[in-house]
Order: structure tokens, then C-alpha cells, then sequence
């Protein structure tokens, strides 16, 4: 009807669930400092206190709340676009996965996302990726081994992060890479780290780091190397 708004609240509620926003091929995004970093205009927006109280995932919300289509893009575009990717394998919490991808779009990277992987629209991984998600290309529920395998057939190098590995991440090769990084308690399984062609360790006093520091190092050290 004339006056209504093009996606309603109750429309808009149900896009918290995964179930909803795989249907609609939409999901939100919340907060004045996110939507500041989208460079496209949303579907809608809710504005209004007690519409964002509706809509909003937060018990206190950050701002207002947009309506998004669906940004994530095929493995062969994702290859095609990217230098240099990052491969999360089974990386489950949500606020890791948003930060990986801030990440990877300050170091100028994609990211590909397995199967078993948090999702990439869940309303914390949108969050924690402040607006990068708007920002950099990424590919979801992959086969960790067979796009591997397509990478390598590109012309990448994979490369697994794994605790302990003799080699640092400064003997990482330049050019086309795809960064492979597992859970923090899990790693990354044999059949994964076989299909790689390199095997890289971080030196840390700590037992372990978790995903989204690995991420940050690695992509670091290898866009240290496009800016000599």
C-alpha cells in the first residue's frame, strides 16, 4: 500500500535468523559507525526508536538499522579479483570471522569462508567487521580442498597456518596467496594442511592465538610485501 515502507518491520525482524535471510538473500546491518562505512544505499533503513527497538539484534542499540541484499560472491570471481586471500576453515565464532575481515580488507585481501564456518551474515560477524564486509569480496560455504586445489590451478600458493611449523611467516612467497587459517582449538585437519603447499608457524609465547590475530599477522606480513 502507498506509505509503506518498501521492507516492513516484521519483514525485517525476521532477517535475525539464518532461515529468514537465506530466503530473502538479505540481511541487516546495525549502528551508526557501520552503516557510516557502507558505500551503497540500503533497501531500507529504520531509524525511528521504536522500529531499530524491533529490529535490532543488540539490548542496546547502536543506531539505526539497514536492510542489505546479499554482497557474498562466487569462488572463480573471488580468485579473480584477489591477490591474496584468506581461507577461514571452520572458524565458528561469528566476532572472529567479523574481524578477520577487517583484516583482510586493511591488508587488501579477500576471503573465503568453509563450510562449518560461522555466517558471514550473522548480525556479530556484520558488527565485528565494522563495514568491511561492504568492502571486501568474499566467498562462503566452500570445500576447504577443492577450492584449494582451484587456487592452486590459478597460479596461488596456499599456504597453512600451523602452530609449531618450522618456517615463519616471513618466508611466506610473494605473489597470489590464499592464507589458510583453522579454528583456535581445532587448527586445521591433515587433508587441509596436505593440500598446501607451504606451512607457516607464528612464534608466540602464548599457546595459541586465535583466529583473527593469526589472520592480522599473516596478512600483514604478506602485504608487507606488495609495498616492498
Amino acid at each position: 500500500m502507498p506509505g509503506e515502507p518498501a521492507i516492513s518491520i516484521k519483514r525485517a525482524a525476521r532477517l535475525k535468523t539464518k532461515k529468514y535471510r537465506e530466503a530473502e538473500r538479505l540481511f541487516l546491518a546495525e549502528g551508526t559507525a557501520v552503516l557510516a562505512e557502507v558505500p551503497t544505499t540500503p533497501l531500507h533503513v529504520f531509524d525511528r526508536e521504536e522500529q531499530i527497538l524491533r529490529v535490532s539484534t543488540l539490548e542496546t542499540p547502536a543506531g539505526p538499522v539497514g536492510v542489505f541484499p546479499y554482497l557474498d560472491v562466487t569462488d572463480t570471481e573471488l580468485l579473480s579479483r584477489a591477490q591474496r586471500v584468506l581461507l577461514l576453515h571452520g572458524v565458528q565464532d561469528p566476532g572472529n570471522v567479523g574481524t578477520a575481515i577487517r583484516s583482510a580488507h586493511a591488508f587488501g585481501a579477500g576471503v573465503a569462508l568453509s563450510r562449518g564456518s560461522a555466517d558471514l551474515y550473522n548480525p556479530k560477524t556484520v558488527r565485528a567487521s565494522m563495514g568491511s564486509i561492504f568492502h571486501t569480496p568474499v566467498t562462503r560455504e566452500l570445500e576447504t580442498v577443492k577450492f584449494l586445489n582451484a587456487a592452486s590451478d590459478a597460479g596461488f600458493a596456499p599456504v597453512a597456518a600451523v602452530p609449531g611449523a618450522w618456517e615463519t611467516p616471513a618466508s611466506m612467497p610473494a605473489g597470489s596467496l590464499v592464507v589458510c587459517i583453522g579454528a583456535e582449538g581445532s587448527g586445521l585437519s591433515e587433508e587441509v594442511v596436505r593440500a598446501c603447499r607451504f606451512r607457516v608457524g607464528i612464534p608466540s609465547l602464548a599457546p595459541s592465538l586465535n583466529a583473527s590475530v593469526a589472520a592480522s599477522i599473516l596478512l600483514y606480513e604478506a602485504y608487507s610485501r606488495v609495498l616492498g
